[in-house]
């Protein structure tokens, strides 16, 4: 017993020698304290549930997870979620991504939810159908309102090579679609010879696939944008009992905060036929994704989020607990930065109703940060982009784009972070050599 709970110390007293090397500070109480309580996640039941604020999730997430805000997190849910039809409909709504770790991702980039959906239906047909009607009523639903815009949607697969303007999808990859697509129910395209075609809604959802809608949210109190996201994982119940995935696979519940205890029923009844080999799967996945930000779309922001996942779920604690550290650094701010810009650019296209007001808020808040953490010529660099883009929305009018410049901005923003991460990340040996290891 004394070997294992001098564990965490030895952990720690790791991190503290890395921590030295990147010129980080190690707050020791905080640290040791997660350490322990992530070692004794090895005894622990897979879920756990905190009675008193009504959410459950997997061990090792729910001690990243703060209340603090679970107030403001399930008001903007209630946007996004897909209530229940006795009978018919059964949901799961959760917070996952960065904001599923509220207690060390103190500058989330986006909100993500995710949102299990169980149809109970005689055949998978009608249960494909069923969702292809949930899926279009929630878009009619919340196209728009004065704190709120609907920006995209992910439904079903194109079933054959199809062309839109200059861009061309290949069969099998996920439709993105516009309101006015929807409303309409079908895309028109064209073929790669140029003969015109159609895609129609109720057709590809027979193949529902990624499942997935987003939105642009502007909080009316703290004068923020945010990019709120829900993604589903739908499953049919067949009148026998069985679970079939209507996307072929169920996914895992490694980095979900599920946000109502009255949930716990399906979240029980779907998770019991998640694969066995479920997390081998998941960590399989990450390090491809890990492999592609560090390989192909430069992001080592991204890539460290991931990193950090792979680690606290395979016992790898110190380099889980270097990388909470990162996350804790002013710099960090600046990944937050570099998706706020983003969302500012959304809210100015034409027919948003976002305030020209709450866009403006948003500048001025990020200018306001950019300034306190950053020095020398890189505060100088971005805040006169961002001053730029403040400028301009100074005579913008509602709907009206914002100038070019956007993607100058977000560029420099993301390079000084990909800098950030790949300086210290590169600088922690075994990290490095597990990086060099992903990318084979």
């Amino acid at each position: 017993m004394a070997e294992n709970e001098s564990i965490p110390q030895q952990e720690l007293e790791q991190m503290i020698i890395s921590a030295k090397r990147l010129g980080i500070e190690v707050n020791e109480a905080d640290a040791l304290k997660w350490l322990t309580a992530i070692a004794a996640t090895q005894q622990e039941d897979e879920v756990v549930f905190n009675v008193r604020e009504g959410v459950f999730g997997h061990k090792v997430t729910m001690l990243d997870f703060s209340p603090e805000d679970l107030a403001h997190f399930r008001k903007m849910g209630s946007l996004v979620e897909f209530l229940d039809i006795p009978g018919k409909v059964e949901t799961a709504l959760a917070l996952s991504g960065s904001a599923a770790q509220s207690k060390i991702q103190t500058y989330p980039g986006d909100a993500d939810y995710f949102e299990r959906v169980n149809i109970i239906a005689p055949t998978r047909d009608e249960a494909c159908q069923i969702l292809a009607n949930l899926i279009r009523d929630k878009v009619l639903d919340t196209v728009s309102g004065p704190t709120h815009q609907l920006l995209e949607i992910r439904f079903g697969s194109y079933p054959v090579d199809f062309v839109i303007g200059n861009q061309q999808y290949p069969a099998g990859s996920s439709i993105s679609w516009e309101v006015e697509q929807v409303k309409e129910r079908y895309l028109e395209g064209t073929t790669p010879t140029g003969d015109p075609i159609k895609i129609y809604w109720d057709d590809v959802a027979r193949d529902p696939g990624w499942c997935k809608m987003d939105w642009v949210v502007a909080h009316p109190i703290r004068k923020e944008l945010v990019n709120v996201s829900n993604m589903l994982d739908v499953t049919w119940e067949a009148p026998d009992g069985s679970i079939t995935p209507l996307d072929g696979f169920l996914d895992p519940y490694f980095q979900e905060i599920y946000l109502d205890g009255d949930s716990i029923p399906i979240f029980s009844k779907l998770s019991q036929h998640v694969s066995a080999n479920a997390l081998d799967q998941y960590v399989n996945q990450l390090e491809k994704e890990v492999n592609k930000y560090i390989t192909k779309d430069i992001n080592y922001g991204k890539a460290a989020k991931r990193m950090y996942n792979i680690f606290r779920l395979t016992g790898k604690y110190s380099e889980a607990g270097l990388i909470r550290e990162l996350f804790d650094e002013p710099a960090s701010m600046l990944y937050q930065v570099w998706a706020l810009i983003r969302t500012m650019d959304e809210c100015s296209q034409p027919d948003s109703t976002i305030s020209v007001e709450n866009v403006q808020s948003q500048a001025d808040r990020l200018i306001l940060e950019v300034v306190q953490i950053l020095e020398g010529a890189e505060e100088s660099t971005v805040v006169k982009l961002l001053l730029n883009l403040r400028e301009a929305l100074k005579d913008q009018k509602q709907g009206q784009g914002l100038p070019l410049n956007v993607e100058a901005a977000r560029s420099e923003v993301i390079n000084i972070v990909n800098n950030f991460f790949f300086d210290k990340l590169s600088t922690i040996p075994e990290i490095n050599k597990y990086m060099e290891e992903i990318k084979g």
